[in-house]
């Protein structure tokens, strides 16, 4: 929002949230209806394919956005190490409507100008012609009014709500308020009205006119360098005709220069043109990828997930991870990436995040999924890319590598200690976290518990907290078939057959049907990687052990699975703290570290405990 919003600043279908596509119904069901019945001849090829470009340029800022994030979290080619928080999500989050204006207005001009959509694929003069008029009336007016939005009048009430975003990605460049639109819409209408009015419009230079735009945009906003030097030395002009990412980012951070749309040379011009912009550029290509001190090393979870995690859907990403109806859609494209990512994948970062100097941290995500896991003939190729990893980031340097979700499987590498063994010299650590997601797990037990009920499979975080449960003077209940994988616990332990317990701790293997047969207000405290069903209203259930992140842990713009903003594994936030803390030890196998000592940790570094969720 803008820091004083004027007139028109709010989009006319705002209210209607994601419904506002229903406004394209009635032309999109028109276009299909007139194109089938209509002979060959008659046929409106132009309004035919406008919902088809809706979707093109919705795909092309998608494979934009999703670009940048990944580059930036690799580092190499950034520009600003500046971050990104979720502030900056929900207000960039409306991102699409001006796709959908464009599509609203295109229908309307093709449905009100006779003959609008009779226009051959490809004219020549149609192409020049707009090139001139978008080069010169365009660049031009555009100029003078970006600038006039820089005075405080119009900055307050309108641009600064662009400028909240001092660090771009790709969706920046169209985050505007409604009025702002409307008048780059007009700008950019120029060149089209131009070729219409002369008879040279033609398909390719209206859709290809409405494709520069989104690229020029993208590329200016996507906040990594991607324009070598070398293009500008062997042609000189082009430094006065086309513009770089890192020239639009100093205009972002230093607001009074560089106002130029994509044609730098009115910058040149009338001397706005940034002393730094050079220097600036070249640094940018010089950049190296970062050296993380931190490695979280995850996965996909369910097939959906690919749209739910940072490099996905933004929308979806800054929320924790649930079903969302409207993905069925992209069931083809889910299994076609699923297959495309098991035969030709490969891990890549998905994230990173800083601690004053203290931390670099990135998130690897191996490309597999949950189900695959499951699967004994997928183990070996999982452990060849886990082990790959490890060796990737032991060779850049990095101090510890926390196994996430079922890379610590004991199945798979027992809990890692595969690879110590191994590679017994490994200088990088790794963590499995386990003693901090039982540590977790004993501070959720409300206070005056005097016995809890054990179900689901016994691993080695529940026998850690039997364990504990057991030195604190609390009775752990568990099952005939569990009463052998869990310490004697004296006469603490009991066997039972009964369900009538308020606390329950549960693992992997928790039915349906047991759930059901619980108490009302029982405690749900899950002991596994992943979260169980929520079956009762009646009851309450914890999250899967984790933390939130302290306010210093900077570039967290996205969910960790199914946790809420700023929610962190137990497994992640052991690895960071080991970092911090420079602990020289692994965490893998049977070893279990200290429970008190790294709780005690992470909260001095301000990890503070996750309330529970209903």
């Amino acid at each position: 929002m803008a820091l004083k919003p004027g007139i028109l600043t709010e989009w006319p279908w705002k209210s209607l949230g994601n419904f506002k596509y229903l406004l394209l119904g009635p032309f999109v069901t028109h276009s299909i209806y007139s194109f089938m019945v209509k002979e060959e001849k008659e046929r409106d090829l132009v309004n035919f394919i406008i919902f088809p470009s809706i979707l093109a340029r919705m795909l092309h800022n998608q494979l934009w956005i999703s670009y940048s994030r990944y580059r930036t979290a690799k580092g190499n080619n950034r520009i600003l190490d500046k971050t990104i928080d979720f502030d900056q999500v929900d207000r960039e989050s409306n991102w699409d409507d001006q796709v959908l204006m464009h599509g609203l207005v295109f229908y309307g001009v093709n449905l009100g100008i006779p003959g609008a959509s009779h226009v051959p694929m490809w004219r020549t003069d149609g192409a020049v012609l707009a090139i001139l008029l978008h080069a010169g009336p365009v660049e031009f007016l555009y100029y003078w009014f970006h600038r006039a939005l820089h005075h405080h009048y119009l900055y307050t009430r309108y641009h600064s709500h662009h400028h909240s975003s001092i660090v771009t990605q790709p969706i920046t460049a169209v985050v505007h308020p409604f009025a702002e639109i409307v008048v780059y819409f007009i700008l950019f209408a120029i060149p089209l009205i131009g070729v219409v009015l002369t008879g040279t419009a033609s398909l390719v230079v209206i859709f290809g006119y409405v494709f520069y735009i989104d690229f020029m945009n993208n590329l200016g906003h996507c906040n990594f360098e991607i324009i070598p030097k070398s293009l500008f030395s062997v042609l000189p002009p082009l430094k006065y005709l086309f513009y770089t990412a890192s020239f639009h980012s100093l205009h972002h951070t230093k607001f009074r220069t560089n106002y130029s749309l994509f044609m730098p040379f009115y910058d040149y011009i009338y001397d706005t043109m940034d002393k730094t912009s050079d220097e600036v550029h070249e640094t940018a290509l010089k950049k190296p990828a970062d050296s993380p001190t931190h490695v979280h090393l995850t996965h996909f979870t369910t097939l959906d997930s690919v749209y739910h995690f940072r490099l996905g859907f933004t929308s979806l990403a800054s929320a924790p991870q649930t079903s969302a109806w409207f993905l069925w859609i992209l069931s083809p494209f889910t299994y076609f990436f699923m297959l495309l990512t098991s035969l030709f994948g490969s891990t890549f970062v998905a994230e990173r995040n800083t601690l004053n100097n203290q931390l670099r941290s990135q998130t690897w995500l191996i490309p597999r999924y949950k189900i695959q896991y499951f699967l004994k003939w997928q183990r070996a190729v999982i452990n060849y890319f886990v082990e790959e990893a490890i060796l990737e980031a032991d060779r850049r340097g990095t101090k510890v590598l926390s196994l996430g979700l079922l890379n610590q499987g004991e199945e798979l590498n027992r809990c890692g200690e595969l690879y110590i063994e191994k590679y017994p010299k490994l200088k990088v650590k790794l963590v499995d976290g386990s003693s901090l997601a039982a540590a977790i797990i004993l501070n959720n037990i409300p206070k005056g518990t005097t016995r809890v009920l054990l179900r689901g499979n016994i691993t080695k975080v529940a026998k850690a907290v039997a364990l504990a449960l057991h030195e604190r003077g609390i009775q752990v209940a568990v099952f005939r078939e569990n009463e052998s994988k869990i310490p004697r616990l004296d006469n603490y332990a009991v066997v039972t057959t009964s369900y009538d317990h308020k606390v329950w701790l549960i693992g992997e293997g928790l039915t349906d049907k047991e759930q059901l047969k619980a108490p009302e207000g029982t405690v749900f405290i899950p002991m596994t990687q992943f979260p169980p069903k929520r079956l009762r209203k009646d009851c309450f259930y914890h999250n899967t052990p984790a933390m939130l992140a302290p306010s210093s842990l900077c570039n967290l713009d996205s969910c960790e699975d199914w946790l809420p903003r700023r929610a962190m594994s137990a497994c992640r936030v052991a690895g960071i703290v080991h970092t911090l803390e420079d602990w020289k030890v692994n965490e893998c196998g049977d070893t279990l570290f200290c429970m008190d000592k790294v709780w005690q940790a992470s909260l001095r570094h301000g990890f503070l405990p996750l309330s529970t969720a209903r």
